[in-house]
């Protein structure tokens, strides 16, 4: 999943919502009261058959019942627990802020930095003092040839610019950290929200995005605020034009361009690369980096040249003053939120404050609070379940790989080779990140947030050169989500998705396994999806395939694209399912394969039958609960276009309908619409 509390509920009453479905197996032995099922059942519709929409089926009534919160986009399993995690944050800190702190310690830092985006009155009166020094900075450009030294103190600062950097593994040497290059620019959540004419809602929102602009503006002073408004929208729509789509930024071959520091300047005439790396501080520590779009950054120096200075020092204050709209005073936080928020995503209500600071300081000091978090949250046997969990779901994938009927040896000695290696990190990190280069000034509501960026930015940068830190997480243990990095070959579980309805200690395996278990298999399958298959063992794109099994590959993923591509989850806007595709074969595999751990823990014995399901339909069933979800619909056409994840619905009902083991178990046959003839049914892993 790249890029969350749950009750489960059992009432007996779920007998009564499988009429129609197989029954259970002659073999498996009578209900067993005393376990727990694990399923909300006061969430099944059993108006509806899970022959014709399982995921109806499963979470009917709570589709029908269940609001949105006026705070948010979304709401369902996942939200339920990200928000859940908040109140417990929030605690946290405020246990710290009525403590005596040492003077430089996380816990004073954490605690003054909340409060200073609390502190409204301090807020209000400085206005927009703090940035002044920065306007002046930016109004200092003279000459386009400083571009490049202004575009490297934007991007140590998280200020949106044409194009943005990172820093990771060498996708073809992973021993080493580099340096990444990669579009950026733009405001709005997409290129399609700029060049799309026909579409009337993202030209709707387009033409609301330029009122915003104005409106902020205006308000910071500009005198000709709807003029420099109108040359943003222009200036950021010719980036738009020239970027590479969301399905090209997907291959990391075509990704993958090194260029060496001495021919740097080559990449773009009359940019001057040398001065960004210098103004970057990286003069010296790296011999390349790697481009990641290079024909866009051509169009991108074009782009800059044919638009005017006072356009272009425009377009970055308006992007320094966006970027810290929500430490400013209230007009401007407000009128952020109206457009980012409101017109954007469809919220109708700005999240309470207090929300809004545990959210910085998650964002700013997570690990140092996810070290709190776990020692009141996180039991330790959860741990030593979820190791048992992984290493039968590494189990299944072996087994799995040596049963494929479509994949040469050869190339399954490579994949189990690959499989050997995986590195679970399961909770939290065994090493805590290290804040103490960190300032953070009581009262400085934009300094803080300056720092909190400026820190994560110069720790990254801090990498080059040194060894692989494999100790590193990638999110913080109170992140209800999960991810699968390529170039490490590690799967992360951190400890706030380990809680019902993914993971429920007190119920029966089955439920878990089809909960938490398929997000563990989804996640072994990245690597294995069409990007994480590029990648080997040690972390390093290589061809590890034999042609043959590439023209099979290709020809299941491309049934899998066909099968998305046909799913409407607005009118008139469909998944695309070239871009979810990875995600997509993550789905159906990690359910076939955490199937099958499933079937191996059983070691041979029959499922018990727990308040009149059998172990199988209680495993599909907890599959098809963890998606259930809803999406304003502004926020639905957002996702449908940069989201790599298929909605929900179809994340369950999409999957289950590929899976032989589901029609068995819910005697799904031909005429029933979660049906696909058996030719139709795609099983990659």
């Amino acid at each position: 999943m790249k890029t969350p509390t749950f009750k489960a509920q059992v009432l007996s009453a779920i007998a009564l919502l499988i009429a129609g479905a197989a029954s259970a197996s002659a073999a498996e032995p009578a209900k067993v009261a005393s376990l727990q099922s694990g399923i909300d059942v006061q969430y099944n519709d059993k108006s509806v058959k899970p022959q014709e929409d399982f995921y109806r089926h499963v979470n009917g009534t709570w589709l029908k019942n269940a609001q949105i919160p006026s705070d948010r986009s979304s709401a369902g399993a996942f939200m339920d627990l990200r928000e859940a995690v908040v109140p417990r944050l929030h605690a946290i800190i405020d246990g710290l802020a009525k403590a005596k702190n040492a003077s430089g310690s996380d816990a004073q830092k954490i605690s003054d930095l909340y409060a200073s985006f609390m502190d409204m009155k301090s807020i209000e009166a400085a206005g927009l003092k703090p940035l002044q020094a920065d306007f002046a900075k930016i109004d200092a450009l003279t000459d386009k040839k400083q571009i490049p030294a202004l575009m490297a103190w934007l991007n140590r600062i998280s200020v949106t610019a044409p194009y943005d950097i990172q820093v990771h593994q060498d996708n073809k040497d992973s021993t080493k950290y580099v340096l990444d290059i990669g579009q950026s620019g733009l405001a709005l959540p997409d290129r399609d929200y700029y060049l799309k004419d026909d579409d009337a809602k993202l030209k709707d929102t387009r033409a609301k995005y330029l009122k915003h602009i104005e409106t902020m503006l205006t308000m910071s002073g500009d005198k000709e605020a709807a003029k420099n408004a109108a040359a943003i929208l222009a200036f950021e729509t010719e980036l738009a034009k020239v970027q590479w789509t969301k399905v090209d930024l997907r291959d990391p071959i075509k990704a993958y361009n090194k260029v060496e520091i001495s021919k740097i300047n080559e990449l773009t005439a009359g940019y001057d690369w040398n001065a960004y790396l210098k103004e970057l501080g990286v003069t010296g520590k790296i011999d390349y980096v790697i481009v990641g779009q290079p024909s866009y950054l051509v169009g991108m120096n074009k782009v800059l040249q044919e638009t005017s200075l006072d356009s272009i020092k425009a377009y970055f204050k308006w992007h320094l003053l966006s970027s810290v709209a929500s430490q400013l005073p209230k007009q401007y936080s407000d009128e952020n939120f109206a457009f980012f928020s409101k017109t954007l995503r469809g919220v109708p209500e700005q999240e309470i404050r207090w929300k809004r600071g545990v959210r910085l300081v998650d964002s700013g000091m997570g690990e140092s609070l996810g070290k709190l978090y776990v020692t009141k949250y996180f039991p330790a046997d959860s741990k030593a379940k979820m190791e048992k969990l992984v290493a039968n779901l590494l189990l299944a994938y072996k087994e799995s790989i040596d049963t494929l009927d479509w994949m040469s040896p050869e190339t399954k000695k490579e994949a189990q080779a690959k499989l050997a290696t995986f590195m679970p990190k399961i909770g939290y990190p065994n090493k805590w990140k290290d804040y103490s280069a960190l300032q953070i000034t009581k009262g400085d509501a934009v300094g803080n947030l300056r720092a909190i960026r400026s820190f994560a930015a110069q720790t990254e940068l801090n990498k080059l050169g040194k060894p692989i830190d494999r100790d590193e997480w990638g999110m913080t243990p109170q992140t209800v989500n999960a991810y699968y990095n390529p170039e490490m070959n590690e799967i992360v579980f951190p400890a706030a998705i380990l809680q019902p309805p993914f993971f429920n200690p007190k119920a029966d395996d089955a439920v878990n396994y089809g909960g938490i278990g398929t997000v563990i298999g989804h996640e072994i399958s990245h690597g294995f999806d069409d990007q994480g298959a590029q990648y080997d063992g040690a972390g390093n794109l290589r061809d590890w395939w034999t042609k043959e099994d590439h023209v099979k590959f290709a020809a299941k993923t491309a049934a899998l694209v066909k099968q998305y591509n046909a799913f409407s989850p607005v009118p008139g806007y469909n998944v695309n399912g070239e871009l979810t595709l990875g995600e997509n074969i993550a789905d159906n595999s990690g359910l076939a394969i955490s199937y099958k751990a499933y079937q191996l823990s059983l070691g041979g014995k029959p499922a018990p039958v727990i308040n009149g399901l059998t172990g199988n339909q209680r495993f599909f069933t907890g599959f098809g609960q963890v998606w259930r979800g809803k999406l304003r619909e502004q926020e639905a056409i957002i996702r449908i276009k940069t989201d790599p994840h298929s909605p929900g619905e179809f994340r369950a009902n999409g999957s289950l309908r590929n899976m032989t083991p589901f029609y068995q178990s819910f005697g799904v046959k031909e005429g029933d619409k979660m049906y696909l003839p058996p030719a139709e049914r795609v099983t990659i892993w």
